[in-house]
């Protein structure tokens, strides 16, 4: 029994290291590309306003503003470890939960893949 849970364990985090590996590629293949000598097209963020942040309140269709950046999370709504309560700011200021104890600190890069504007001032 305790050989099976051993395997088991050792299958799991097997897989967390290719997750992971696979996500490190992938960065570096992107900063090999910015590195690269060819021109850089700047492209400025987009703004929203909180208006424009507020349509999008749903289940299917979730934004949030976390420090003053627009984050798309429709995505991720269902996989959020914290059920629905992704869904209490959607479309609303998300700060204070989004900083609270419940998170682990990977959630702070994580959160950077739903990146899609600034919050228009």
């Amino acid at each position: 029994m305790i050989a099976v849970i051993g395997l088991l364990l050792g299958f799991l985090v097997s897989a967390l290291f290719l997750i992971q590996g696979k996500r490190r590629r992938s960065y570096d293949n992107q900063e090999k590309k910015r590195s690269s000598n060819e021109p850089v097209e700047v492209v400025r963020p987009k703004s929203y306003s909180k208006s424009e942040i507020a349509e999008h309140n749903k289940r299917n269709d979730c934004w949030v503003i976390i420090k003053d950046r627009v984050y798309d999370v429709t995505s991720y709504v269902e996989e959020h470890p914290g059920g629905d309560a992704i869904l209490d700011h959607a479309g609303d200021d998300s700060t204070d939960g989004f900083f609270g104890p419940q998170h682990a600190t990977r959630v702070f890069d994580m959160i950077e893949d739903f990146y899609i504007g600034e919050l228009l001032k």
